[in-house]
Formats: C-alpha cells, sequence, structure tokens
C-alpha cells in the first residue's frame, strides 16, 4: 500500500480543554489517557516522522504521557488556536524528514477512531491523484485527515483558530472524503466524559 512512500503524522493536543476545566488529553479511557490512544494507534501503524505537539499545561501532559517515537514540541501561541498548531508541526515534520510525500493530521481527543480507519484513509489518498483526504461524520468534514506534499506550505500559513478545514473552501484544493462514524465524537465537555465512562462500562458488560 505505501512501499517507499513516505508518511509523517502530527497529533495535535496542545489545548487547553477551557469548557472541560482539566486536560482532556489525560483523560482516562480503558486504562490510558487519550492522548496514549492516539499516540499508540499512529505507533501501531507506523509512520516515518512522529510529532506530537503541546502547548497549554506540556510539562503536567509530558509526565503523564509516553511519546514513545514522537518527536514533541511545543506550540508557545497555542492561545491563538490550532491553526498554529497546525503550522507548528508540518514545520517539524518537514525539517525532520524533508522526503515527506504526506502527513496525516491527528487529534488527541478521538478515542474512537479505529487503525483500521487510519489506514484506509491513507489507502485511499495513497491511491487517488487527491491533494487532500478528510474525514466526513454526521454532515461535518474534518480530521483525522491526510494531506499531500503540495499542501504543506498552505498548511504551514495556518494561523488561528481555523485549522486544516480552511483549505476546503480554496476552489484550487482537491480533496475527497471517507466516511468515518465515531470520527465525531471527541471530549470537550464533562458530559462527553460521562459518555466515554459509560461506553467504557458497556463494553466491559457485554
Amino acid at each position: 500500500m505505501r512501499e517507499n512512500i513516505k508518511i509523517g503524522v502530527i497529533i495535535l493536543a496542545a489545548g487547553s480543554s477551557s469548557r472541560l476545566g482539566y486536560p482532556k488529553q489525560l483523560v482516562k479511557f480503558k486504562g490510558k489517557s487519550l492522548l496514549q490512544h492516539s499516540i499508540d494507534l499512529a505507533e501501531a501503524i507506523g509512520f516515518d516522522t512522529k510529532i506530537l505537539v503541546l502547548g497549554s499545561k506540556a510539562e503536567e501532559i509530558r509526565k503523564e504521557t509516553d511519546p514513545i517515537n514522537f518527536k514533541v514540541v511545543i506550540n508557545e501561541h497555542w492561545e491563538e488556536g490550532m491553526g498554529t498548531s497546525i503550522s507548528k508541526g508540518i514545520s517539524e515534520a518537514v525539517e525532520k524528514e524533508k522526503q515527506l510525500e504526506h502527513i496525516l493530521i491527528m487529534l488527541s481527543d478521538q478515542p474512537l477512531i479505529s487503525k483500521d480507519k487510519i489506514e484506509e484513509l491513507i489507502k485511499v489518498q495513497l491511491n487517488s491523484h487527491k491533494q487532500a483526504t478528510f474525514s466526513e461524520y454526521t454532515g461535518d468534514i474534518g480530521v483525522p485527515a491526510i494531506f499531500s506534499h503540495e499542501l504543506f506550505s498552505e498548511l504551514i500559513k495556518l494561523n488561528g483558530v481555523q485549522g486544516a478545514k480552511k483549505l476546503l473552501y480554496n476552489k484550487d484544493i482537491r480533496f475527497q472524503t471517507i466516511r468515518i462514524e465515531n470520527g465525531k465524537f471527541d471530549v470537550d465537555t464533562k458530559t462527553d466524559v460521562e459518555i466515554l465512562n459509560n461506553m467504557e462500562e458497556g463494553s466491559k458488560n457485554n
């Protein structure tokens, strides 16, 4: 599927979790933090370059996380929004491996995303002539998403609260989507944490 094609991955984990009140990156699910779930998922797939972008409460999160083979970088401008984290992550990935052909962007709070779906996302991208492949769920489009090297310069230009979805409005960019049913669920509030806990309890009882 990806012989001799260099692919990097960036996990965005720099936000302050203001609605939750404590770092959602460290919320536990099935015995490990949400961020560790994302790291372990990426490790299970294998990438040529791995970047973890931290920001708010970086030291606390770093102490509670095993980044394994990820290079940890700090976004000093995390308060300005996700765009700055994407820009930082892409810049670091390209600097680390100048021959990267594609970069996958993941979040730290989508615990229901499966390895199979990430691999499908990559396969669809590699088998197409599109510049990007996004996840589609419940009428929305977002990440995980994978981008070809043609878009790296556009991603590095991002700033502020708007992330990579900004590229969707550029009529010159060729993109596609794949359906990921569980992609919409992320953890932003205490209600989300309760839902996650109920899912875990339900899985134990089945």
